[in-house]
């Protein structure tokens, strides 16, 4: 089983101290988000538990905490944009907080299990094309010997934040003038010894040297295991996402990170509403198991663990000979 630590919310920087209590307990709930009187109950102990994906935009209040996972194999897909607080709202100053909070991490846990998002770009009058390659490549500068990898994606509007979308007079920028945008961006990675994909992108930009994302990364985490794992394409996400399945840890409505793009925050309100109702101490995040009204099923999980992986470099007929 794989986990993910959230698509949903910033668990690492707002919800840790849940997160380690559900550790030590070895399970967690998770509500069912289209029919919320469905809870399941998942086990998360060491030994069915493969790998956990973390997601955040600040990793800085687990730093203290990093030992209760010692058990597990686990990486972050780390979000560093060049957004003012005006587009992504509580987030410390990224120059001086971000930065060097994401060299932290590097340093503690290695730098491939660190992942670099810039994403979701979108542009304005005042987060320009210039604006953005000129913030990629500077921080590209900085993060080139703590990260090996970097995704990007263009921002999406769904009913869900269009809203706040609106809010922010977004500027729509043709196909071609994506694609150039997109081979800059790719070669300023390069130039700095990054691979870099896209994260679930209509547009094809293998062109431009820029890979299709699997943030949910089949390769990866055998690398980290040192196992193959026996798991499919996650058939819940969308057609050209390329992450493998795993089980969401969080709950909409819950991040404070307060980012207009944000498609897991439905309104301030349920925000306000539901961090109010946070208990690092109970199994399910940001909501309370209310009674006979909600049924609670144990979910059935597994280890993906396949075959055990080789370091031996093969024999092949070249060496024979």
């Amino acid at each position: 089983m794989i986990l993910s630590a959230s698509r949903r919310t910033d668990i690492p920087a707002y919800y840790f101290d849940w997160f380690v209590n559900r550790i030590k307990e070895g399970f967690l709930y998770v509500r069912n988000p289209i029919n919320s009187h469905q809870i399941s109950k998942i086990s998360i102990t060491p030994d069915v538990t493969d790998c956990i994906v973390f997601w955040t935009k600040n990793p800085i209040p687990m730093f203290p905490k990093l030992e209760e996972l010692k058990e597990y194999t686990y990486y972050f897909q780390f979000t560093l944009t060049g957004y003012g607080n005006d587009i992504e709202t509580n987030i410390p100053n990224k120059e001086k907080v971000m930065l060097p909070a994401f060299k932290e991490l590097s340093e503690k846990i290695g730098k491939d299990r660190v992942i670099w998002r810039y994403d979701p770009i979108l542009f304005t009058e005042k987060y320009s094309i210039d604006y953005h390659l000129n913030t990629f490549e500077k921080y590209a500068k900085q993060l080139a010997a703590y990260t090996d990898r970097c995704v990007i994606s263009f921002v999406d509007i769904y009913a869900k934040n269009k809203r706040n979308m609106d809010s922010i007079c977004i500027k729509e920028i043709a196909n071609d003038k994506l694609t150039q945008f997109a081979k800059i961006i790719a070669d300023i990675a390069h130039a700095y010894g990054m691979e870099i994909s896209a994260c679930a992108e209509g547009i094809n930009l293998e062109s431009c040297g820029i890979l299709r994302s699997h943030c949910i990364d089949k390769e990866l985490i055998e690398k980290l295991t040192g196992y193959r794992l026996n798991v499919s394409k996650d058939k819940g996400q969308r057609e050209v996402c390329g992450c493998v399945e795993s089980i969401e840890t969080g709950t909409y409505n819950t991040c404070k990170n307060g980012c207009k793009y944000c498609y897991a925050n439905f309104s301030a309100n349920s925000v306000e509403y539901n961090c109010a109702m946070y208990d690092a101490a109970s199994p399910l995040l940001c909501s309370p198991p209310i009674g006979t009204f909600d049924k609670i099923t144990e979910r059935k999980v597994k280890s993906l663990r396949g075959d055990r992986i080789s370091n031996a470099r093969q024999i092949s007929l070249f060496d024979i000979l």
